[in-house]
């Protein structure tokens, strides 16, 4: 459904510029796939700019925390919450910092378990452009090397009561239909980019929410694609 092709456009949407940074053992700059503690690319506002422009970053897919000891994570980081940014230890401080991020993808996939076993969804928008998703970013240094490693987590928001997402993922026997915490991703709008990259944390904090129904085109995955 989507080609190498649409996922290069996606990062080109968004970065807007040439730039890309990162430890010279980078991987792939447009991997046809990235799976969570895999890298892949991100873009953020330029670290060492002194005015605002973007840069495209290739890092781990599991936001590395200022207290790990090493950059091997023994927890998922992959995801956060976003009710709990001001509190979780950590992405307190990059959220509280403007470490924010968009995470470029053609599409997304998601487990749904409607007819009582996974079926994967893909998830693309129906205007055909790429998705920018909601993430923050660190950058973690080990003290024994010195080596820099750039790493990133995607953000989520309760999708309980979305007429789409809330059809994703296990339901959970102990909680009420209503009440499952069912996760979504952010989309962050094209429009919405700079607000969201270089914003304060209020006017970021306004951005926080889910995409209309409209906006997505879904389907299951065929098996034999």
């Amino acid at each position: 459904m989507y080609s190498y092709a649409d996922r290069v456009r996606a990062v080109e949407l968004y970065v807007k510029l040439g730039k890309r940074t990162g430890p010279t053992n980078q991987a792939p700059l447009f991997p046809r796939e990235v799976f969570p503690r895999s890298p892949g690319p991100f873009i953020r506002r330029a670290r060492h700019s002194t005015g605002y422009e973007r840069e495209l970053v290739t890092g781990l897919w599991a936001l590395i925390p200022w207290f790990a000891k090493e950059p091997k994570l023994k927890f998922l980081t992959n995801n956060a919450g976003s009710e709990e940014l001001a509190e979780k230890a950590s992405c307190r401080d990059p959220w509280k910092r403007g470490q924010r991020c968009i995470i470029p993808a053609a599409s997304f996939d998601e487990p749904n378990w409607e007819t009582g076993k996974n079926i994967w969804w893909q998830f693309g928008r129906a205007d055909g452009a790429p998705w920018g998703l909601a993430g923050l970013w660190n950058a973690w240094t080990d003290k024994d090397t010195g080596e820099v490693h750039e790493s990133y987590t995607m953000l989520t928001l309760n999708a309980d009561h979305h007429a789409l997402m809330r059809r994703m993922h296990k339901p959970d026997p102990k909680f009420a239909p209503d009440a499952q915490d069912k996760r979504s991703v952010i989309p962050i709008e094209a429009g919405d980019v700079d607000q969201w990259l270089a914003g304060t944390v209020a006017e970021a904090q306004h951005l926080l929410r889910l995409a209309p129904v409209e906006v997505f085109v879904a389907r299951p995955i065929d098996a034999s694609e």
